[in-house]
């Protein structure tokens, strides 16, 4: 036994180059393949392909780690969705035509929602615009303390800062009041705190999970490309709230000394929180395996205050709904007759959007793009300024906000239509993240929108071809070097 140790340690140290390289030839024709065969963007192959090529051993073993969508939902968790989704939606039903209420044109945007959300357009809808977390907040925590029966809350950031153990107590009254509480957080956004709030949670004896915590099975460590990026409060199933705030201090003036950062929220009712709640509820049961009864989790009542607008939930992830907020928007900027306005603090829409905003403009269609004059994350502020000359030269305006940076993700169209929520438009948002966004058609909603969005430009800077120029030469081969990179930011 002895001798044949011996002899295999020989053989290894006499062939051991060549075994390597037997080794990753094996894995990167194996990488390769797959990614050549399973990848629909062929930017996307290209990419893969030449990591896997030039770094033999390292390139595949990052496919496995991050190219691979492991996300594979089964068919019974499809269907309890769409069961909860639709059951109580029967009071009102789906609208059959939006021409009258926000104009012909979006007749045909309409049937596109149709064929690309799971879920159906229903009016019945109230929905009211939150400004800041000034507002957002308090009346997040208002619907929490008087929740009589279940909550379901679910976020990308939450933080266990002062606002977040706000929330924490907020929760745990209400679970020793009896109401049943989930907490769904995303297990790469938990780490912005250094003591999760999880733990916090799990003390009052809240049900809480992280999503998406260990994907690969056989390594301990979160799948850090595919994330949750979604933003949901049902209270008692009738009361909704979505938008783009994560629950963190520093949106409140309380605790920034009167300059927080600035984003957009929403509160809801009507048919669109059943919506939210079926979201929810498949999200949960996808990471607990829990099933969230509707006769628990949905109204009986819950007819909205008026005013009532037709609206409906988009939701959007790496699995077989990939490319819904996609679809949706182009669609919208080829429905557009007279304005689009776009507000994202993250602005790097891939080659197909690029192209339908400057057909729009190039139309006539005046195109505003408002993005933050400072931006938290660096890297990401310099591959869009890298890409801006791409929408100038076509005629769109783009500006840069002044003040706090704004996080919120806002888009009308002719006054009439709105697209809210957790989405950016960036390649993270479009492809990578689990999304859940608003379409909204009424026109008093998208006047307040609108409003936002021109407050912002009134005192934003306009940036132009000539201010992009006269950039250092240094810096702008900096942010298109990282612009490169933009798909993996």
């Amino acid at each position: 036994m002895q001798e044949h140790l011996i002899h295999l340690r020989a053989l290894l140290q006499d062939y051991w180059p060549h075994l390597a390289l037997g080794l990753s030839v094996v894995l990167g024709v194996s990488a390769a393949i797959h990614a050549a065969m399973t990848k629909n963007d062929v930017r996307a192959a290209i990419s893969w392909v030449g990591v896997i090529v030039m770094s033999p051993l390292l390139g595949p073993f990052l496919y496995l780690i991050a190219g691979i969508n492991r996300v594979r939902r089964q068919n019974l968790l499809e269907h309890g969705a769409e069961v909860f989704r639709e059951q109580a939606s029967y009071l009102y039903p789906p609208v059959s035509d939006v021409g009258p209420l926000a104009g012909p044109q979006f007749r045909s945007l309409q049937i596109l929602g149709d064929r690309v959300s799971r879920s159906q357009l229903r009016n019945g809808n109230n929905v009211q615009v939150l400004d800041g977390g000034d507002q957002a907040y308090p009346a997040m925590l208002q619907a929490i303390r008087e929740a009589r029966s279940t909550i379901a809350l679910q976020s990308y950031i939450f933080d266990s800062d002062r606002l977040g153990r706000e929330f924490v107590q907020a929760l745990a009254q209400a679970h020793q009041r009896g109401v049943q509480i989930r907490v769904l957080v995303d297990a790469i956004g938990a780490k912005y705190s250094r003591v999760p709030v999880v733990r916090l949670l799990r003390r009052e004896g809240i049900r809480c999970a992280l999503f998406m915590t260990n994907p690969l099975g056989f390594m301990r460590m979160p799948y850090a490309n595919l994330r949750s990026h979604r933003k949901l409060l049902i209270v008692d199933g009738a009361i909704g709230f979505t938008g783009g705030m994560n629950l963190r201090e520093s949106f409140m003036a309380q605790y920034t000394d009167g300059h927080p950062s600035r984003d957009t929220h929403f509160r809801l009712e009507g048919p669109v929180v059943v919506q939210l709640a079926a979201s929810f509820a498949h999200d949960w049961q996808f990471t607990t395996r829990e099933a969230l009864p509707h006769s628990q989790w949905c109204a009986d009542n819950w007819q909205a205050p008026k005013p009532h607008v037709p609206a409906r939930c988009i939701c959007t992830g790496p699995d077989r709904f990939m490319a819904s907020t996609h679809h949706m928007l182009l669609g919208a900027f080829a429905v557009a007759q007279r304005h689009i306005r776009i507000q994202s603090p993250y602005f790097l829409p891939d080659q197909i959007l690029l192209g339908a905003l400057n057909t729009a403009a190039r139309r006539g269609i005046q195109v505003d793009i408002v993005i933050p004059g400072q931006n938290n994350l660096r890297l990401v502020n310099y591959a869009m300024t890298a890409q801006l000359d791409q929408v100038l030269r076509a005629g769109c305006r783009v500006w840069r906000a002044s003040g706090p940076f704004n996080h919120s993700k806002l888009i009308t169209i002719d006054g009439a239509w709105s697209y809210v929520g957790s989405s950016n438009l960036d390649p993270r948002s479009l492809r990578l993240n689990f999304e859940l966004d608003v379409e909204i058609y009424s026109r008093e909603t998208a006047r307040h929108i609108q409003n936002l969005i021109d407050k912002e430009i009134e005192d934003a800077q306009a940036v132009s071809l000539e201010s992009l120029g006269a950039i250092p030469f240094g810096k702008r081969l900096r942010n298109r070097l990282i612009w490169l990179a933009s798909p993996y930011l």
